[in-house]
């Protein structure tokens, strides 16, 4: 049996190494292609050029981490079906739980080192290849840092604090503005729960604004909803697109620990749990695409030619779902917890009950 085991592991290891090769390839000419004229332009070396795509590379990997084990356990197993080494071994008495084993058992050790690597390799080259192309590419400096779960920013009049779910998006949550007089003594504080830029005009929700009337008393004014001339536009707002990559699991477990409204404390949890949540997305694909392709091939003849596209269809399927729940925890709508965790049982479970099935 330790053979059988040695065997299947090796094939998983080969399998997903090779998977794992053909997108790092894909991803970096595609990437290669639409940057190189912007290293060009700015007459950079090749040097730079060529540690700028090393260094995207364990990005590359965290990305495609998930697919590539449920493609790899797919692979597998369905070479072992289309070469009858599958049906040798159940006529030779071994379940199928045992042949599968191995390729669980390979799909727990990738995932834990995807892990590790999100710990401790990927805030670093993330780190690097942001100040690379932001800094001596683009020639832009970040005007705005990014911690606990917050982006901070210095403006022309005063003093920016917020939550941003989208860079792409002109939608803020728990939006503040501070600014000081002359003597840098607090004159007016402004904190809402949304604020939303349209038409060249920012406008807050459900907040207050505070003014200084004398050095000790403030006067306080809510508003359902407000209009503000502020200086700064969202674009101001510079922070590199993977700035919250720079943060480890470690540091955005911290962060989880110095929020100081529960709205802060829930979005930090969700950026957490979502970072592991992702790691974690590849197990359940993998205990739901190996029956899949026994029950493809029982139905239909085919193994790899038709299992193959009905996998990735079904992980681009579980991204989509992944990360609708990811901006439902993250807008307060769903327990952070239950968004990271209900796709990983429900996956799990279905998976768990159909290679049951198939081992009867």
């Amino acid at each position: 049996m330790i053979l059988l085991y040695r065997y299947v592991f090796y094939q998983f290891l080969r399998n997903i190494s090779m998977l794992m090769a053909s997108f790092i390839t894909i991803y970096l000419l595609i990437d290669f292609f639409e940057k190189i004229d912007n290293f060009l332009e700015k007459g950079k070396s090749m040097a730079l050029v060529f540690k700028f795509f090393l260094l995207n590379v364990p990005f590359i990997v965290e990305q495609m981490g998930p697919v590539c084990i449920l493609l790899a356990g797919v692979v597998t197993l369905g070479i072992l079906n289309h070469s009858n080494e599958l049906i040798a071994l159940k006529a030779g008495g071994v379940p199928l739980k045992k042949i599968t084993a191995p390729i669980l058992v390979s799909g727990v050790l990738f995932t834990l080192l995807f892990l590790a690597m999100s710990q401790f390799i990927l805030p670093k080259t993330i780190a690097e290849t942001n100040r690379i192309w932001n800094k001596e590419v683009k020639g832009r400096v970040p005007l705005g840092i990014y911690r606990n779960g917050r982006y901070y920013y210095r403006g022309q009049e005063g003093f920016y604090s917020f939550a941003r779910p989208s860079p792409k998006s002109n939608n803020f949550l728990f939006f503040s503005f501070t600014s000081w007089d002359d003597k840098y003594k607090l004159s007016t504080h402004i904190a809402s729960k949304e604020a939303y830029w349209a038409d060249e005009t920012w406008t807050l929700k459900h907040g207050q604004v505070q003014r200084a009337v004398t050095e000790t008393d403030f006067s306080t004014d809510l508003f359902t909803s407000k209009v503000f001339q502020f200086k700064e536009k969202p674009e101001d707002f510079f922070v590199p697109e993977y700035q919250s990559l720079e943060l480890s699991l470690l540091d955005l477990y911290k962060a989880t620990q110095r929020q100081k409204s529960d709205d802060e404390t829930n979005l930090a949890w969700a950026n957490f749990y979502g970072r592991i949540s992702y790691t974690l997305l590849g197990l359940p694909l993998l205990f739901l695409g190996l029956p899949l392709l026994l029950i493809v091939y029982r139905k239909w003849g085919r193994d790899l030619s038709l299992a193959v596209p009905t996998s990735c269809g079904m992980a681009f399927g579980c991204w989509g779902i992944w990360g609708t729940l990811q901006s439902l925890a993250k807008a307060g709508y769903m327990n952070p917890l239950f968004a990271a965790i209900s796709i990983h049982l429900l996956m799990g479970f279905f998976g768990f009950i159909l290679l049951l099935r198939e081992d009867s």
